[in-house]
This record gives C-alpha cells, structure tokens and sequence, in this order.
C-alpha cells in the first residue's frame, strides 16, 4: 500500500535546507514567513542573537478582514515593512518558510517591496 506524503513534513524540510543557507544578522536580517490556512504570519529575525526585530500578523489588532487570502498577505507585507523601517531596518533576507513563492507568499513579498523593504 502505497502511503501519501504529509505536505508539511516535506516544506519542513525543505525548510531547514533553505535555513542552512540563509541566516539573518543585524545589517540584514531575515524576514520569515508562515502561512497557515486562517492566517498569514511575518518576521524579521537577527539569527545571530536570536531575537525578533519586528513582527506583523493577520491576528494583529488593528487588522481588519480575513487572514486567509492574497489580500491579508499584501496588508501584512505592508505592515511588516512599515514596523521594519520604523526601526531602522531597510534590507533584508527573504526567507520563504518552505512555501512555493507564488500567491500569499508572492503577494507578501511584494508589498513588503513596495512598502520599502530592499531584498
């Protein structure tokens, strides 16, 4: 019997190949995204002392509208770059999450571009 691979499993590790490459520091930190199925999640991370610099969130407070789609993720790029560039951080290292760079993920991407952000 032939077993279906967890789709999870398989972006974790994709992951992890992706993070022995790109790290974040504190010239160019790394700007981390999740996704799940009701949300869309964004960070900028200094790997090297292991803190997050800025994070934005379709669960913040003065979001409004579903998490969920392609529109949540521009509001969230958009967020992110606007928290980023408050603190002084203007580029940064475009960290995937293991997810294909396409929809939310591309739409996220490019809002935080268009708000600023150099990566």
């Amino acid at each position: 019997m032939l077993l279906k691979a967890d789709k999870n499993k398989t972006r974790q590790k994709r992951h992890l190949r992706v993070r022995n490459r790109v790290a974040g520091t504190a010239e160019r930190p790394r700007l981390n995204v999740f996704r799940s199925l009701k949300h869309i999640y964004a960070q900028v991370i200094d790997d090297d002392k292991g803190i997050t610099l800025a994070a934005a969130s379709s669960l913040d407070k003065d979001f409004e509208g579903t998490g969920g789609n392609i529109a949540a993720a521009k509001a969230v790029g958009t967020a992110i770059a606007k928290k980023a560039l408050e603190k002084g951080i203007s580029e940064v290292v475009f960290d995937r999450g293991g997810y294909i760079y396409h929809g939310r993920v591309a739409a996220l991407a490019q809002a935080a571009r268009e708000g600023g952000l150099k990566f």
